[in-house]
């Protein structure tokens, strides 16, 4: 589960720029007049680093820190560490703070957002994701927010046909062989949290292979290397086939075989 968040917590930041304006615009409802990128460390006693952090003046003429945070784990201790975020920012900054965290977990969140203590009365707004909806996404005329609509409410449209919309708009939007590619991968990664990978795959191969050759992909290319090993290490293990016909069998260079036939040679020495 780690290694999954930390891959979502990539594509985010890769996209994170690109997408802010919109969700602030459409999502916060915050219209920015200016806007100012603060320092992401917050140290005094400890440090943190929050997922979004700027100094914002808005249409009203209001002047404050926007702090937003993703959460695809429902952290039952969330709100201690949002609290620890206002308190420090807001003696760093002396400065308003607002906060959002932004759920994308697909499952109704349960943890707290407010503290009713003694002494302390503090409480942040939770937006989850699996309830906007996915059309303002495929509007959008950048890639990296339209590959979010994923993780959005499909409304009256089934997954596949949801899908195929994502797929087709980004299609439209990326620009050259490069960005299809990267944001077709970050499509596949985020469909893992809606456990519609199967669907993807079944569903756009056909379309994805239109525009990302396969050769290129890195999954593919570490998965098709693998094979390439096991298959020269077994027919020099096995036969008695010179480099130049195993290279010929495998489909490989005959330096790619020797290369093989070397470390073999050293294993066994």
């Amino acid at each position: 589960m780690r290694r999954q968040v930390s891959q979502y917590d990539k594509i985010f930041k890769e996209n994170i720029e690109a997408v802010i304006p919109s969700l602030m615009q459409n999502i916060l409802g915050i219209t920015a007049i200016e806007s100012e990128e603060l320092p992401d460390d917050i140290q005094h006693t400890k440090e943190r680093k929050p997922d979004v952090l700027k100094k914002l003046t808005d249409d009203k003429g209001k002047t404050y820190v926007l702090q937003i945070e993703f959460q695809v784990a429902d952290e039952p201790k969330m709100v201690y560490r949002m609290a620890e975020y206002y308190i420090m920012l807001e003696r760093r900054y002396a400065l308003p703070v607002e906060q959002y965290l932004i759920y994308l977990g697909t499952t109704k969140p349960q943890m707290a957002t407010r503290l009713n203590s003694t002494r302390m009365k503090f409480d942040f707004p939770l937006i989850s994701f699996a309830e906007l909806d996915y059309n303002l996404f495929l509007r959008s005329t950048r890639p990296e927010e339209v590959v979010l609509g994923v993780l959005a409410n499909f409304k009256d449209d089934n997954p596949e046909k949801a899908l195929q919309k994502i797929v087709q708009r980004i299609e439209v939007t990326a620009t050259g062989s490069f960005s299809l590619e990267k944001h077709f991968r970050q499509l596949r990664v985020l469909a893992q949290l809606r456990k519609l990978e199967k669907k993807l795959k079944d569903l756009t191969m056909d379309s994805i292979s239109k525009f990302v050759s396969q050769e290129r992909d890195v999954a593919y290319m570490v998965a098709q290397e693998k094979e390439q090993i096991k298959f020269v290490t077994n027919l020099l293990s096995k036969s008695d086939f010179s480099a130049d016909k195993i290279a010929d069998i495998a489909g490989v260079s005959i330096d790619f075989v020797k290369a093989m036939q070397q470390k073999l040679s050293s294993g066994n020495q």
